[in-house]
């Protein structure tokens, strides 16, 4: 598993309405090689507004249609779940998912 990597999850709490949602792995490599049973992930959703807090993501990232991926809706959810593999994000999608979770968490660069 590596960061970037995005996987088809079962429906992760009853207030989702869609049976599978296809999560982006967004914790560090460090974190998810290690012990600990979970990482952090980012939800994609069909919808894209263009928002500082959301990357476009569509059929070259392993996707079905143009879709968004949210920086303001972090879930952890465990790595025993993140066995159905899509696709992963280019180096310059990475690079526009860390600019997105940095709006999404208040950091500014340093």
């Amino acid at each position: 598993m590596r960061r970037g990597e995005l996987y088809r999850v079962r429906r992760t709490t009853s207030e989702d309405p869609k049976r599978c949602r296809v999560f982006v792995v967004v914790s560090r490599q460090v974190l998810i090689d290690s012990r600990f049973s979970t990482v952090i992930c980012a939800p994609v959703y069909s919808a894209y507004d263009g928002l500082s807090t959301q990357v476009s993501a569509g059929p070259d990232e392993g996707l079905k249609h143009e879709s968004g991926i949210l920086c303001d809706e972090l879930v952890s959810l465990p790595k025993s779940v993140l066995t159905d593999y899509v696709g992963c994000l280019s180096a310059q999608k990475l690079q526009q998912l860390d600019q997105a979770l940095r709006m999404a968490l208040q950091l500014h660069n340093a």
